[in-house]
């Protein structure tokens, strides 16, 4: 597969931005900057950001075990997933297929650029079906994209069906991996040399609990990542996200133990959901979430509302009819879940 063949001819033709910090890449040790027209006096955040956000990455890259070079990072796996769009969907032409139950943005996405959406709902197992997927495919198919571990439904889609889309589809393959540290399934970004048209996204808000910084990473051939760094704006995470997010790398233990917890409660939790009397099915779930089957979703949304506690209800998503989404809380959260659940 060529990827110069699926980019849009304005994005090949397109000469970047070149800020400052991107054109000066020498050692700024002191050097005195008078590039930028920024603000002189020092309280942390006066200079611009580096644009290629170079120590976070190569945290990442160590952590990831993935080079450098097939990492990029944005404002929010949005952003990411909006670059994605932007270089290898033209507008009024070109469609994705999605596979409802899904994350939503990837339609929302597709709208904002004007690009149209087929969809193939998933089997009653919450799996792909990878011969309808292959047979809605046309030439303008751009990208398809598969939520494993998937959202809303928790559960990791078969590697073979995967493997095979991924051979087989015509375009680009990205896999939303937001869930990846949740589940024991291998990371598809350990596969990147195989693949030319994979792309992998994963986010630091799930696992790493910086849901409030928005960053997003997505992992990827050298080619495509140079072509999604032609289209990203010149500053797209700001200095006290990379501060933060480098900070809280270091301390990946931390975050290993989090999750250790958190898995740790997610049985406890599917356990105890099971004796709810009016919950008929617990999904099995790869996330840091549980979707359950109830008698009437909207009704036990409502009762737990009144009673303090927030979950979501997925009643309107295809084949999650009077379904509930909890997110794994601690073990006191937890607890207070289940005693209101068998409350009312």
């Amino acid at each position: 597969m060529n990827i110069q063949d699926l980019i849009r001819p304005t994005i090949k033709a397109l000469k970047p931005y070149s800020s400052a910090r991107d054109e000066f890449q020498g050692n700024s040790d002191a050097m005195v900057f008078l590039d930028a027209n920024e603000n002189p006096f020092e309280n942390g955040v006066n200079r611009y950001p580096d644009p290629q956000q170079r120590t976070v990455k190569s945290l990442l890259s160590k952590i990831k075990e993935i080079p450098q070079e097939n990492i990029l990072l944005g404002n929010g796996s949005d952003e990411v997933l909006d670059l994605i769009f932007r270089a290898f969907c033209e507008p009024n032409q070109d469609n994705i297929i999605t596979l409802p139950p899904t994350y939503g943005m990837y339609s929302v996405l597709a709208n904002i650029n004007a690009i149209a959406i087929k969809s193939v709902q998933l089997d009653d197992r919450f799996q792909p079906k990878v011969d309808a997927i292959l047979k809605i495919a046309d030439s303008n198919s751009k990208l398809l994209f598969l939520c494993s571990p998937n959202n809303p439904t928790g559960n990791s889609f078969e590697a073979k069906s995967i493997e095979r889309l991924i051979k087989e589809f015509k375009g680009i393959v990205v896999i939303d991996e937001a869930y990846i540290d949740f589940s024991n399934e291998e990371s598809w970004a350990s596969r990147l040399n195989e693949f030319p048209n994979l792309i992998v996204t994963q986010t630091l808000s799930k696992a790493y609990g910086m849901a409030g910084i928005r960053l997003g990473i997505c992992y990827a051939s050298s080619e495509i990542i140079s072509v999604l760094n032609r289209i990203k704006p010149p500053y797209n995470v700001n200095e006290l996200t990379q501060q933060k997010a480098i900070s809280q790398l270091e301390k990946n233990e931390i975050t290993k133990q989090q999750v250790s917890n958190i898995l740790k409660e997610r049985n406890v939790l599917v356990s105890k959901l099971k004796d709810v009397n009016y919950i008929s099915k617990v999904y099995p779930s790869d996330a840091n979430f549980v979707l359950a089957k109830v008698d009437d979703a909207t009704k036990r949304y409502n009762q737990l509302i009144e009673k303090g506690i927030v979950i979501r209800n997925r009643t309107t998503q295809p084949r999650c009819e009077n379904c509930l989404r909890f997110t794994i809380g601690t073990s006191e959260e937890n607890k207070i879940l289940i005693d209101t659940l068998n409350s009312i």
